[in-house]
């Protein structure tokens, strides 16, 4: 990682190191967005501005996509990005090179589509959100 601040970006290889100051923040996680990563955020009584998830697959019954309903839930924006492009576990590739493969209706509403670059769409938020403070966490 370089030592360059995003601005309201969150990078976490595994869903289970979110804390409580992740509110309000865009959060990408490596974990698969099965009902035991959206586990954590449900449990930590917060919401960010979206997570990105990997979406594993899918996986039988759509296991791997099921924190879709449960944040919206909690009202937490939510989508996948596909597994075919990043690496399950490595938030800073699915950052860099996911593409999204399912939203939630929080996150439709928020502009993000199936098809989009997981990097062009928080892009386009932090050029385009002037309600944004900034948090100096690092980038990839």
């Amino acid at each position: 990682m370089s030592s360059e601040p995003c601005t309201n970006l969150i990078l976490l290889d595994s869903i289970a190191l979110i804390e409580k100051d992740a509110a309000g923040f865009i959060v990408v996680s490596g974990s698969h967005g099965g009902a035991s990563a959206a586990k954590f955020v449900l449990d930590i009584g917060i919401q960010p501005k979206i997570v990105f998830y990997n979406d594993a697959g899918g996986g039988k019954d759509d296991a791997g996509i099921v924190a879709l309903s449960l944040l919206a839930g909690i009202r937490v924006p939510c989508a996948t990005y596909a597994h075919t492009s990043a690496r399950i576990g490595d938030a800073a590739d699915g950052y860099n090179n996911g593409i999204v493969t399912h939203v939630n209706a929080l996150a439709a509403a928020m502009g993000v589509r199936v098809g989009d670059r997981v990097r062009d769409v928080i892009a386009a938020w932090q050029t385009n959100d002037p309600t944004q403070t900034p948090k100096e966490t690092p980038c990839p």
